[in-house]
């Protein structure tokens, strides 16, 4: 018997011809076909997640422990003490992998249990040594990497920081030496399966060895292992040690192979000045997504006065960035081939620093097999972080800031590394000397300079 569905109007209206439609989809042999399907279906959006990985990291001030997730799921953290616990508590999922294999020296965790918990969720649980203040967050798949659940304990007694201590009104130059990416974030990959977390860590430890010994300088390291450091963390912690210069350290990559050089960065208020700077930009600055810092509180500062701020203190800050970008650049070109013969400029997030002069310097194209050879040996490792140490030294030197070391012992001979911008006429006048008098002592016999070349200043 035919059937005949009238909502009203027309029997031939579009609401009728709607309902009719739908009315097919739904014979009885339809759904017949649903109801076989139903048990797999029910099946597939009932499967419970997986922990496929577990891997711990331990950074100075606390300890990360990550769970790589087949999808998404919830939990739940809460801590009991008497003795001291972290309960984390997964929604339907299950383990999949083992806690035995975690490197468990050095950090606040003792053992690591699980069970089953209301029959469908994981329950793990952390017996720690002693307390920590527990903080976790869940991060979403990106690109290769999977739905992640992040455990961070951090301890309880505050690391103190080695902040600069000024004796007698003559202190040293601080260096903050940032190693780029680390822990869950290893930067762009190479030949061979070489990490761009790894050689820089390389090249910062050398630039640190260099740095340190040479006389009113002092050397610190942002990262000094194998961890994540948000972008802004890094920033602030170069804030806080005072620091008079703020080097991050990089290693490039680029889609095509042939790529290759050096290159130093300055922070630009008004965007990047090329295309692959502003490519640079964008990928440093997803290290954030990898690494976890969107759970992190940005404070409640007014944006518009922030922002006026940020902009008078940045011009100076910028000025001065781009001058030892110049002198470290000059160096580079002597050990190995530059990808720009300037300082670029690009809106990185590592160099947002209102008061310190930053900079931050790709050692060269880990995706170019040449460049990934010469980046994995340590002898180049040595020779890069020798000119970058040099270029600095050279700028400071030229330019010692007040009451430092440097400033009080300069000694008679003075000289100057050419900077970015430089004219031989307004550095004549900056050390009021004339410029025929400028001439003479460096043997010139015309007034054209070169960015990194130094020159001895008369005496007045």
């Amino acid at each position: 018997m035919k059937r005949s569905w009238r909502i009203g109007g027309s029997a031939t209206g579009p609401a009728n011809r709607l309902v009719a439609a739908l009315f097919h989809l739904f014979t009885p042999r339809a759904i017949g076909r649903t109801l076989a399907t139903l048990p797999l279906l029910l099946s597939v959006i009932a499967e419970a997640a997986e922990v496929e990985s577990v891997r711990l990291w331990r950074a100075p001030d606390h300890t990360r422990l990550v769970f790589d997730l087949s999808g998404p799921a919830e939990h739940k953290l809460f801590t009991l003490s008497n003795p001291h616990r972290v309960v984390i508590d997964v929604s339907d999922t299950r383990l999949a992998a083992a806690f035995d294999a975690l490197e468990l020296d050095g950090t606040p965790i003792a053992q690591v249990r699980h069970a089953r918990h209301n029959k469908r969720d994981l329950r793990v649980v952390l017996d720690l040594k002693q307390a920590t203040r527990p903080r976790s967050f869940a991060l979403r798949r990106l690109e290769e990497k999977p739905d992640r659940l992040v455990i961070d304990l951090y301890d309880r007694v505050e690391q103190e920081e080695k902040t600069l201590l000024e004796v007698a009104r003559e202190r040293d130059i601080v260096i903050a030496i940032d190693a780029g990416h680390g822990g869950e974030d290893p930067g762009a990959s190479g030949p061979g399966g070489l990490r761009e977390k790894d050689v820089v860590l390389a090249i910062s430890r050398q630039l640190h060895k260099a740095i340190d010994r040479k006389p009113g300088f002092a050397a610190k390291l942002v990262r000094t292992g194998d961890y994540y450091i948000p972008l802004r963390d890094r920033v602030n912690k170069g804030r806080a040690l005072r620091a008079d210069l703020f080097v991050s350290i990089h290693a490039d990559a680029f889609t095509r192979k042939d790529a290759r050089g050096a290159g130093v960065y300055a922070v630009s208020s008004r965007g990047a000045t090329s295309e692959t700077a502003r490519f640079l930009a964008q990928r440093e600055n997803e290290s954030d997504l990898i690494g976890g810092a969107g759970s992190l509180s940005l404070g409640d500062k007014d944006d518009t006065l922030a922002g006026v701020l940020l902009d008078l203190s940045m011009t100076a800050t910028m000025t001065a960035s781009l001058d030892v970008g110049a002198s470290v650049l000059a160096q580079l070109g002597q050990v190995t081939h530059l990808h720009k013969k300037q300082v670029e400029q690009a809106n990185f997030a590592v160099l947002r620093s209102p008061d310190v002069p930053s900079i931050l310097v790709e050692t060269g194209f880990i995706t170019n097999p040449h460049e990934a050879r010469q980046l994995r040996d340590p002898a180049f490792q040595r020779r890069l972080a020798e000119k970058l140490s040099e270029g600095i030294v050279a700028h400071f030197s030229s330019r010692p800031p007040a009451g430092t070391w440097l400033a009080a012992n300069r000694g008679s001979r003075r000289e100057y590394t050419i900077a970015r911008g430089d004219t031989l006429s307004a550095i004549a006048s900056r050390y009021n000397v004339s410029v025929t008098a400028l001439k003479k002592v460096n043997g010139m016999r015309n007034s054209v300079i070169r960015v990194g070349q130094t020159l001895t200043i008369p005496s007045g």
